[in-house]
């Protein structure tokens, strides 16, 4: 068994490439489940900032054939072509790979670096993937640990706990062309979890005249359980926003719900200050507003270009998350390699106590059969501690000799040994 990551983000690509990358993913992860035979299971952790398939793959050898299988799929839906998908997808194994995700979990990969909201998303990765029924044990293991790290990471470093996220930053870089934020009026945009964070942080920030719309029909129920008003999904909503000093949209519908041509038409002889947050990775407001009198816009692009640099935590969170990695990986090997090791003591073990069983009582003595089971264990121990050790090591050689050790070890002849 091999779990492999498949992995595109903001460091290598453009924010537009991973929006079509991301089309339909979780009907990726079903496909690769159901129709590559190589592949056990997938969860896909797909955020404004990246793209990745998580895959646990039946045999080290059957690796390229999963890899292809993944790109055919994406390249499916997305519009590239394979070889196009197969460029943009950074492949890593094992170890590299618990790296690669527990880094993720805590934030060290994101584009602000430290921000919280990623551990909340590999945990609903997680279960979206439950819900789908293309995880597995390995990768339920791979995921819940990677949620361990990043509490670790936090506790240690501090990192995530300060509430720097995307939203935060978007908001920091907003926040210079607004009014007090007591007397801000706000449209925000959607009403999934990153809508829920964002009125978070727009309240912690003193924000009270937050207007919640959507064109799902669930604005109201969201906006009532949070304290805030909501406007009918029937709203022209042009022209609600023309009205008020900021927008955050973070709803990720298919397209844009803020046109350029209806926004202008809006403000038609108005050039009232107008910042606009676009947080959708597929842009829920056409990029085309930022040419509108008195418009700003704060995309995905500008929070990368303004994202806090790393600091001295940052060194010290990606040392917990080698070592972390390192032994989720030495854990995992002796999961895997403990099976031929109970093989062996079982038969060994298990045919000593069936040899004792089968003894006539008149042949048989409490005192002589445990020392016999005594001498039996202890004949065991050294080779099945070498083998353990290899395994947590990685050091196949050894583990192989200590495995031949304790085949090459017999069931004792229990009658001879029971007469003394």
């Amino acid at each position: 068994m091999v779990l492999l990551s498949l992995a595109a983000s903001h460091h290598d690509l453009d924010l537009d490439v991973l929006e079509r990358l991301s089309t339909d993913v979780h009907a990726v992860a079903s496909e690769l489940v159901a129709s590559a035979a190589s592949v056990s299971g997938a969860v896909v952790l797909a955020t404004c900032n990246r793209f990745e398939l998580y895959l646990e793959v039946d045999d080290a050898a059957h690796t390229p054939a999963a890899i292809a299988a993944a790109a055919h799929a994406v390249a499916g839906r997305s519009g590239y072509t394979v070889d196009q998908v197969s460029s943009h997808l950074r492949v890593s194994t094992g170890t590299d790979a618990a790296v690669h995700l527990f880094s993720v979990a805590s934030g060290l990969d994101s584009m602000v670096v430290g921000e919280r909201e990623i551990a909340g998303q590999v945990r609903r990765a997680l279960s979206t993937a439950r819900r789908d029924q293309t995880t597995t044990s390995a990768l339920e293991s791979l995921f819940q640990a990677a949620s361990r790290v990043s509490r670790l990471v936090e506790s240690r470093t501090g990192l995530g706990a300060t509430g720097r996220s995307v939203v935060g930053v978007a908001l920091d870089i907003a926040e210079q062309h607004l009014p007090d934020w007591r007397d801000v009026r706000c449209v925000l945009i959607g009403t999934g979890s990153y809508a829920g964070a964002s009125l978070a942080a727009l309240k912690a920030r003193g924000a009270g005249d937050v207007r919640v719309y959507s064109t799902s029909g669930r604005a109201g129920a969201f906006a009532a359980a949070r304290g805030v008003r909501s406007l009918p999904a029937s709203a022209d909503l042009a022209a609600e926003v023309a009205e008020v000093d900021l927008v955050v949209a973070c709803s990720g519908a298919a397209g844009a719900v803020l046109g350029v041509d209806a926004l202008a038409a809006a403000r038609t002889g108005s050039s009232a200050p107008l910042t606009v947050v676009d947080l959708a990775l597929r842009h829920d407001v056409d990029p085309g507003v930022r040419t509108l009198p008195g418009v700003r816009l704060v995309s995905l692009h500008t929070v990368a270009e303004h994202a806090p640099a790393e600091h001295a935590a940052v060194q010290t969170a990606r040392t917990v998350v080698l070592e972390a990695a390192e032994a989720y990986e030495a854990d995992r090997r002796v999961r895997d390699w403990n099976p031929a090791v109970v093989a062996e003591r079982t038969r060994v073990l298990g045919g000593l106590e069936a040899a004792l069983s089968g003894l006539p009582a008149e042949l048989r003595d409490e005192r002589t059969e445990r020392a016999l089971r005594r001498r039996t264990r202890a004949a065991l121990h050294a080779p099945t501690v070498r083998a353990r050790e290899a395994a947590r090591a990685g050091d196949a050689a050894r583990y192989a000799a200590a495995l031949a050790e304790l085949a090459a070890i017999p069931v004792p002849t229990v009658v001879a040994d029971a007469r003394g």
